[in-house]
């Protein structure tokens, strides 16, 4: 089909869509809406997965935690539930005095997630998660102080009584006044504001703005218990030698645990990089849902458009036969309805695009997730578009185009 000749099925293609408007509008709608669920959906996982990229790209991409993380284990029985043993102080201590690599390395544990905050006549929520932490944990969790300090080497030696707020706690207790150097209450003990962090938002729950942090030492004199157990969470200088820190920190945590060579890890080692990667992937099953939901749509519009190119084709007749007479061949006739099938289905996508953007987009906003525009979603949705019109106006135009002139002609 030449280019001029394409052209011309085009205008006639919007010519028929404006003699029939209704009847093309709601085919176009059918389409809009098979492409929004696929390019809104679609769009909004780009958005979530940034936001998690984003939460774990604070946190830093070279870090990793050894911690005591219950596993699970395929045996003989099924899914086994492995439970490790709790990591206490000294192996914490054997652990920083051993592992020599150019890394930043601390040390953290929860105190509770459920802890109320008290300053004069204001109090949060009973919803607080309370951590102990040392000098470096800011570091290697990528925290920043929007003001205040840092816990010093003494005060995490000592087990002062002072704490650092997260941003929302500070707003609910102190608004927009200064709470550096204010003194508040918590479970019947009275701490000294020393700082306050930045706010990293609360998108997919990992941001600590609802947490406070006491001193690791005062965290253990406190809130100590049998089952306490510490992370110890480490920063490469050099994230290309991730690999390498982590090999060095899991032999020498081998030898900590007494571990015989050929027994399995009694500990867990989560990089910050592997789990955005799972959590992302544990996301393809909207993926699933997304496909499924547009398919079946489709489908339906597909249906739709070929009973409206069939009915146009009745409408047509006449003209189909006068096309014929004035010497215009089967392919001519055939190309002409197939144009016009792919202009319906066409329109429908560009509008299913813009409709989705927009609708993913706004998942962002309560994701606190990054505004996205999925150019590689968009040209498969103007693709399957295409092959849509092309699937749903060939047995028309088909028919278009076997119909005999002179029969066409007289056809009332």
């Amino acid at each position: 089909m030449n280019k001029n000749l394409l052209q011309e099925n085009i205008r006639e293609a919007i010519k028929s869509i404006r003699s029939h408007v209704l009847r093309a509008a709601l085919t176009i709608l059918i389409v809009a809406i098979g492409i929004m669920a696929l390019v809104g959906i679609l769009t909004a996982l780009e958005s979530v997965k940034g936001s998690i990229r984003e939460d774990f790209a604070r946190m830093g991409s070279n870090t990793f935690t050894i911690n005591n993380t219950q596993s699970v284990k395929m045996s003989k029985r099924g899914h086994e539930r492995i439970d490790y043993k709790s990591i206490n102080y000294e192996e914490v201590r054997l652990f920083k005095s051993r592992y020599h690599f150019p890394a930043v390395v601390s040390v953290s544990s929860n105190a509770s997630f459920g802890r109320t905050l008290k300053y004069e006549n204001k109090k949060t929520n009973p919803n607080i998660g309370v951590d102990g932490i040392d000098e470096n944990y800011l570091i290697t969790a990528g925290y920043e102080l929007e003001s205040g300090r840092n816990f010093t080497p003494q005060e995490t030696q000592s087990g002062s009584y002072s704490l650092i707020l997260g941003s929302e706690v500070a707003t609910t207790l102190f608004g927009n006044s200064p709470a550096v150097g204010k003194i508040v209450v918590m479970d019947a003990a009275r701490y000294k504001v020393i700082g306050v962090l930045k706010s990293k938002g609360s998108s997919m729950g990992f941001g600590g703005d609802r947490r406070v942090f006491i001193n690791l030492t005062h965290l253990r004199q406190k809130y100590y218990h049998p089952g306490l157990s510490l992370n110890i969470h480490c920063l490469a200088y050099d994230a290309y030698m991730l690999n390498q820190a982590v090999d060095e920190a899991t032999g020498i945590f081998r030898v900590i645990r007494k571990l015989k060579p050929g027994e399995d890890n009694n500990f867990s080692i989560s990089r910050s990089d592997s789990i955005a990667e799972e959590m992302i992937s544990n996301l393809g099953f909207l993926s699933i849902v997304a496909a499924i939901i547009s398919f079946i749509t489709l489908m339906g519009a597909s249906i739709g458009l070929m009973n409206i190119m069939l009915v146009s084709v009745s409408e047509r007749t006449r003209e189909i036969g006068l096309r014929k007479a004035l010497g215009a061949n089967n392919i001519a006739i055939r190309n002409q309805f197939l144009v016009e099938s792919v202009v319906i289905t066409e329109l429908g996508g560009l509008l299913g695009i813009i409709l989705g953007i927009s609708l993913g987009n706004m998942v962002a906003i309560f994701t606190e997730g990054p505004f996205v525009i999925p150019w590689q979603w968009i040209l498969f949705a103007l693709f399957v578009s295409l092959v849509v019109g092309l699937l749903s106006g060939l047995f028309p135009a088909i028919k278009a185009a076997k119909l005999d002139p002179i029969e066409s002609l007289r056809f009332e």
